[in-house]
């Protein structure tokens, strides 16, 4: 189970939006999440359109008249998506806490013992470095950090970055953090000008995707909807898709703060892989897919060959503006889409799609030599 806080002391920013949308599209690829609201403003609630008399309150709480479980409050929203609902009274529980001993493990002692089989749990957290975002960190294995290409949330992930050392050094727990760029508006040059230094200070810890400004996010949230069930064929509901798949394929890879040492056994196991790759690499087909865009500053090569996966292996080398990736795959039929500076775009050159559940076109590639 990944359990993964969601959060930054700036708002406005897309936290709660991000921790709505994309439990959603985790849930849509048949992952089962629960979102924990650790916001005492309740906007993941509210945008949700719950209303609950129990909430995360009443399990975090020594002095509630109505104590319970976690497994007590949950709201079911869907398949796969269960919700643990905020109140306003949630505001009154850093006072309670302040003279406890252990109180910023309270939420991480309430979820070891909580029974489950949720393949995800994300926390939408307040907008301050409180003793409740505190807590979420400490329950977290991961840390998303929503930030607008702008200058003061920007200045933001520093000051929570600090936290998050402070973290480590004093409570022995460490966590990984990824930058989220969020509310990016295209149009503007300003927009890039903000994504390269963001880039620049934090590139082996951002997200491949990037979430665009998109008005129908917040019509959904006016609805109390998440987005794929709002519009599922709008550039927010694609974009979160795309962070969910991309947090997906990061299941089995170890964390950067993770060392991976190879025994006896593995490297047997490495020197056996090679011997077979050696005998199946012959009958691959080599393929080389090609995308003029002269003016993009980077692109990549996804499809189902890859998972969909956006990292460095799909990354495409530019010579004089034109892209090229070269593959080896067997012979078969694949979808494939080119991302260009983050947007996701059927190859221009094949006359060859199909139709996706999202309403638009996948490239399709025919690989029989």
């Amino acid at each position: 189970m990944r359990i993964i806080t969601i959060s930054n002391q700036k708002g406005g920013c897309g936290k709660t939006t991000t921790s709505i949308n994309l439990a959603a599209a985790l849930a849509t690829n048949q992952r089962k999440v629960l979102l924990i609201d650790l916001d005492p403003q309740a906007h993941a609630t509210s945008g949700l359109n719950i209303k609950a008399d129990l909430s995360i309150y009443n399990v975090l709480s020594k002095i509630t008249n109505k104590k319970c479980k976690l497994e007590e409050i949950i709201q079911n929203l869907g398949e796969n998506f269960d919700l643990a609902p905020s109140s306003i009274i949630l505001s009154t529980l850093e006072q309670e806490l302040s003279g406890e001993i252990g109180r910023e493990s309270r939420l991480c002692d309430t979820l070891k013992i909580f029974k489950n089989n949720y393949d995800y749990i994300l926390i939408d957290c307040p907008p301050n470095l409180g003793i409740l975002t505190i807590n979420a960190i400490r329950a977290a294995n991961e840390i998303i950090i929503p930030v607008e290409a702008s200058r003061f949330s920007l200045e933001g992930v520093s000051q929570l970055t600090s936290i998050i050392n402070l973290i480590a050094e004093r409570l022995n727990h460490s966590v990984e953090f990824r930058i989220l760029v969020t509310n990016f508006d295209s149009r503007l040059r300003h927009s890039f000008t903000m994504l390269e230094r963001i880039k620049t200070d934090y590139k082996n810890r951002m997200f491949s995707n990037i979430i665009h400004v998109n008005v129908k996010l917040k019509e959904a949230q006016n609805e109390g909807l998440n987005i794929l069930a709002y519009d599922k064929y709008c550039r927010g509901a694609k974009d979160y898709f795309s962070l969910s798949r991309e947090i997906i394929t990061q299941e089995n890879t170890p964390t950067l703060n993770q060392t991976v040492e190879k025994t006896t056994v593995n490297k047997a196991f490495d020197k056996r892989m090679k011997e077979i790759l050696k005998k199946e690499l012959p009958k691959l087909n080599e393929v080389v897919l090609t995308v003029k865009a002269p003016d993009a500053k980077e692109v990549y090569l996804a499809g189902e060959f890859n998972n969909w996966k956006l990292d460095e292996d799909s990354r495409m080398e530019q010579t004089n503006g034109c892209w090229t990736k070269r593959l080896d795959l067997n012979n078969g039929k694949y979808r494939y889409r080119f991302v260009i500076d983050g947007n996701w775009t059927e190859d221009p050159a094949n006359p060859l799609t199909q139709l996706n559940t999202y309403g638009t076109l996948d490239s399709l590639l025919e690989v029989n030599k």
